[in-house]
């Protein structure tokens, strides 16, 4: 199977923050958010394999600065590490107060995904490939915590 650029399976979707999205603080909800970097992940995933994928793990979500109702919120996600099945998508989570333009990084997190066959069952997927010494460290700092989910996965039995 021939590899694919990390770039040709980036994705950046934009969504404006309203009331409905406020949690009791009056922020944005941070399940929102995590939904968003769900379907921001899971396009990335799907346009790297073109096969349906499955979310298997959120490794990680972190939070740097709220995110506030009238914010034009920005995620990008791209592949940083492949498996023979699975793969981890990095997504970026921007906040813009479109009255000013200031942009805030708000949020990263690392989701696994793994991609189906039609009878729902693991597939293979493309290797993914680096261009950049900046993608290449990437994908290394992703190899790392896949090394480390395995190991909390053996440690606890599954």
């Amino acid at each position: 199977m021939e590899g694919k650029p990390i770039g040709a399976s980036r994705v950046a979707l934009s969504t404006f923050m309203q009331p409905e999205h406020a949690n009791a603080r009056g922020n944005v909800h941070g399940g929102w958010i995590m939904k968003l970097a769900d379907e921001a992940g899971g396009l990335a995933a799907i346009r790297h394999a073109r096969k349906s994928c499955v979310t298997v793990a959120i490794d990680n979500m972190t939070v740097r600065e709220p995110v506030h109702i009238g914010d034009l919120l920005t995620l990008n996600a791209e592949l940083t590490w492949v498996g023979r099945t699975s793969m981890e998508v990095e997504v970026k989570v921007t906040a813009e107060n479109p009255l000013t333009g200031e942009q805030t990084h708000t949020n990263t997190a690392h989701i696994v995904y793994v991609a189906i066959d039609e009878r729902e069952r693991p597939a293979p997927v493309p290797p993914l490939v680096a261009e950049t010494d900046a993608e290449r460290a990437r994908m290394e700092a992703a190899r790392e915590r896949q090394a480390y989910r395995l190991r909390q996965r053996n440690q606890a039995g599954a």
